[in-house]
């Protein structure tokens, strides 16, 4: 009986291949994904999005119109703020735009921080010297879900991420986790998008989940290994112990009748 569950553990045993990320990579795989990867330098901002904008030129009396702070009161009339004062931002509509002091409506949905940048430029250069602008993109984050070692919300530091970015700062897949089976799912034009990983292949490179927007979900799927310690944990236990208990028995009897 205890020889019949040997195939059964053997089955939920991971590989070593299994574990491996990119485990096909090699110089000529490196020149076929050259050959279409496109690298991205930038997230594109998107509905729903906020945003920082700094103006500064040589006259700093000129831009003051352009930097309005935003200031937190306690109550409704009162004159003495109980924060101090940051930098405004902006929320993106749903039609793309932002409501920028003075310039008005400027669509920014679809582009890049240092489009923005250039945009708002553009439009200033009738009202002053030199202008020079500067955009962040605040509040950005994916979320890592699954068979990771710290799961949780990822904040976006830099101009962009990528699955292995996400992963990494999640601590890592643990010795569970499938990865064959990485979800993405992710949200455009509102409607729901998913794709499925294989970080064993050098593919992912190529895929246009590779690099994550902001509010992308990252999902690891459990290997069978989790599904059997998860859901049927007590069950095994049960069933080691009965055949512990059976073969401590039979051997009791053995010894009892060689005697």
């Amino acid at each position: 009986m205890v020889l019949t569950l040997f195939p059964a553990l053997l089955a939920g045993c991971v590989t070593q291949k299994q574990m491996t990320y990119m485990s096909d990579a090699r110089a000529e795989k490196a020149e076929e994904i050259n050959a279409s990867f496109k690298p991205q330098s930038e997230m594109v901002i998107r509905s729903g999005d906020a945003l920082t904008i700094f103006v500064s030129a040589l006259d700093q009396e000129a831009v003051v119109p352009f930097n309005l702070p935003m200031v937190v009161y306690a109550k409704p009339g009162e004159e003495q703020p109980t924060t101090t004062p940051s930098m405004q931002y902006y929320i993106v509509d749903e039609s793309g735009n932002i409501e920028f002091p003075v310039l008005g409506k400027l669509r920014v949905a679809g582009l890049r921080r240092n489009e923005v940048e250039n945009l708002v430029k553009k439009e200033l250069e009738s009202q002053l010297v030199n202008p020079i602008v500067h955009v962040n993109l605040i509040g950005a984050k994916v979320s890592v879900m699954g068979e990771v070692a710290r799961p949780g919300q990822i904040p976006i530091t830099s101009g962009r991420v990528t699955v292995l970015d996400a992963l990494a700062a999640a601590g890592d897949l643990t010795p569970y986790g499938r990865r064959d089976n990485v979800l993405v799912s992710r949200e455009v034009d509102g409607k729901m998008q998913m794709a499925r990983l294989d970080l064993r292949s050098a593919d992912i490179y190529n895929s246009p989940y590779f690099f994550l927007q902001q509010n992308d979900v990252v999902y690891v799927s459990p290997n069978k290994v989790r599904a059997v310690s998860s859901t049927n944990a007590g069950l095994w236990f049960s069933m080691v112990s009965t055949v512990a208990s059976a073969a401590t028995v039979i051997v009791t009897i053995v010894s009892v009748t060689k005697k």
